[in-house]
């Protein structure tokens, strides 16, 4: 019996290696250079080391090290992989700047872009046609001349209290010619402050309404404007 196993395990052993054998060599060959691939594929996805610091200063002069260069301080550094090619590029105080400005500039445009198109949009979902923004301007600017008026007339009644008040001081030192004229009273002399404080207030109010006046009457004229620009009115 040991005879017959010992030649069916040489039989085994002969078929299994006549089937790696028989294995075409295209096979074997495609095998190996996906092997290869791989590997190269791993080697270039595979991070690469930082291993040197590069800067050129004012002058021109190009400056070297293994760590960053005490000369390459506040200035634009390249760091370099063992091959000599740039990874990254570390931000010097100059370009850090520039590109601070450049993103301040941008963000300006970006946001008068943004409210620009919002104005455009506001026109459109309020206004019908012309004569609607017309309307409303000419309702505006007829309060501000309400306020106005009103204003005026409390300057005028100051003054004619101001009027009033130097009549009356008049008979009082140091205002009198009178030898014997006694000491101006602490109310008369409050009151006559008050009134003048009072008169400077309401001209300041006069000089804003204006402004606001004219400032409205320049914005509602950009809105006429613009509207008829988005309607294609002439």
């Amino acid at each position: 019996m040991r005879p017959s196993v010992t030649r069916a395990g040489h039989e085994l052993g002969f078929l299994q290696t006549h089937k790696i054998l028989s294995i075409p060599r295209t096979v074997i060959l495609f095998a190996a250079l996906s092997c290869l691939s791989a590997a190269a594929l791993a080697a270039q996805k595979a991070p690469a080391r930082e291993a040197f610091y590069r800067c050129k200063d004012a002058s021109g002069q190009t400056h070297y090290g293994d760590s960053k260069p005490p000369q390459c301080e506040g200035l634009d550094t390249e760091v370099l992989n063992d091959h000599g090619m740039v990874v990254r590029v570390i931000e010097g105080t100059a370009s850090r700047v520039v590109r601070e400005q450049r993103d301040v500039a941008e963000n300006r445009v970006r946001q008068e872009r943004d409210q620009k198109l919002q104005h455009d949009r506001m026109l459109i979902e309020t206004y019908l046609t012309v004569e609607d923004i017309e309307r409303l301007r000419d309702q505006r600017l007829e309060q501000l001349d309400s306020q106005y008026r009103v204003t005026e007339l409390s300057i005028r009644n100051l003054r004619e209290r101001q009027t009033t008040l130097q009549s009356q001081i008049a008979r009082f030192k140091p205002y009198s010619d009178n030898p014997g004229a006694p000491a101006l009273p602490d109310h008369l002399a409050e009151e006559m402050v008050l009134t003048v404080n009072g008169m400077r207030v309401y001209q300041e109010m006069l000089a804003k309404t204006r402004a606001e006046q004219a400032q409205m009457t320049s914005s509602f004229g950009s809105d006429i404007k613009r509207f008829k620009e988005l309607k294609g009115v002439k």
